[in-house]
């Protein structure tokens, strides 16, 4: 199959007959913790449906009384804790797409997504870069959500007794002693989704926590509305799920967590057979971004290179010397979270840099 010009991914003929997709988070819609190739689909779509889902945060049970509504607590009600693993992250879906084989791309533009509630909670986790150094202790803060300026700020703070493990912990915080928390402080709010892919083709069910070639927990905030993910499919249906919502979160997510609230999205998927890529790919409004996944830091630098230097000579038809010389002028390199076992970096680059014309003549 011949590659795409990367110009030819944003104009690509996206003329598809639409229906509309309610996905509500309901014990039957949700699986938690885990991808599977075997998942039976929450529902079915045709190629340039949209769905509007509903995404959870695990993590709602840091603030039951803030964060959780009477639907959501029949979700904890009715998945027990021996069924939420090997991950965390409780997910809605999977979403078939009719068509879907492996090889293909499912491309999901991300339309709108909306906080259900007006709070979000952080957590400095045993897993949070700097846990030793806070001496082995975990500390949940809650944030509010003011959406007329979009922006948040602390409500209060509390420390964790005991070791946060059990996927959606509920802490029973109006028995905790609470704290004031980074007064005068605004952080301005960036819905976006720190878990979505398409199942692994592997058996059994494959861990939330780290992300890979499918997507899963990639955590970079700029997956959100108006921006276009595309995902290598693996599996027949690609059996899509999104899960891991936040409403703010810097790169590195160093304490563990972002600002883990549920969101409402909207979401469009396209079925593309006219390219494949390698790894997850974004494209925003103004940069396409390639994400690099590996427990070494050093290599998932590697890696993000690598699919980069892709990106530019297989997809724009620049040479390899010339795609290295533009990565290290015209592109920047960041770590995308430190914290979920597969580390990872993102690449991205000015879609103005490629997007002048055809490629200079040899």
């Amino acid at each position: 199959m011949a590659l795409l010009k990367i110009d030819d991914l944003t104009n690509a003929d996206r003329k598809h007959p639409s229906a509309l997709h309610t996905l509500k988070a309901t014990v039957e819609n949700c699986h938690w913790g885990y991808f599977s190739a075997t998942q039976a689909p929450a529902i079915k779509v045709k190629s340039g449906d949209i769905i509007q889902a509903e995404a959870v945060t695990h993590h709602a049970g840091d603030a039951p009384d803030l964060m959780m509504d009477d639907a959501l607590k029949a979700v904890w009600a009715g998945i027990p804790e021996d069924d939420r693993n090997p991950g965390v992250h409780l997910m809605t879906g999977p979403i078939y797409v009719e068509g879907a084989q492996p090889g293909d791309m499912l491309e999901v533009r991300y339309l709108s997504m909306r906080p259900r509630f007006s709070y979000g909670s952080n957590l400095a986790a045993n897993w949070g870069h700097l846990y030793e150094e806070f001496g082995e202790k975990e500390r949940v803060t809650i944030y509010r959500l003011d959406s007329a300026s979009m922006q948040a700020h602390g409500h209060y703070a509390y420390d964790f007794k005991g070791k946060y493990e059990t996927p959606g912990t509920v802490t029973h915080c109006p028995e905790c002693e609470r704290h004031k928390a980074l007064n005068g402080v605004r952080v301005p709010v960036r819905p976006h989704l720190g878990t979505a892919g398409v199942a692994p083709d592997k058996s059994g069910r494959v861990s939330t926590i780290p992300p890979g070639k499918h997507g899963g927990n990639i955590d970079n905030w700029r997956i959100g509305a108006g921006s276009t993910m595309y995902y290598p499919v693996q599996v027949e249906g690609g059996l899509f799920s999104i899960g891991d919502p936040h409403v703010s979160q810097g790169d590195g997510e160093i304490s563990g967590t972002a600002i883990e609230a549920s969101l409402d999205v909207t979401m469009q998927i396209i079925l593309r057979k006219d390219f494949v890529f390698p790894s997850p790919l974004l494209e925003t409004p103004n940069y396409f971004i390639v994400h690099g996944f590996d427990e070494d830091l050093n290599i998932a630098m590697k890696n993000a290179s690598l699919d980069m230097l892709e990106l530019l000579s297989e997809h724009r038809g620049l040479s390899k010397d010339d795609a290295y010389s533009l990565m290290s002028v015209g592109s920047d390199f960041t770590v995308t979270q430190v914290v979920d076992t597969v580390q990872g970096v993102h690449v991205k680059i000015p879609r103005s840099v490629m997007n002048k014309g055809e490629p200079d003549s040899k």
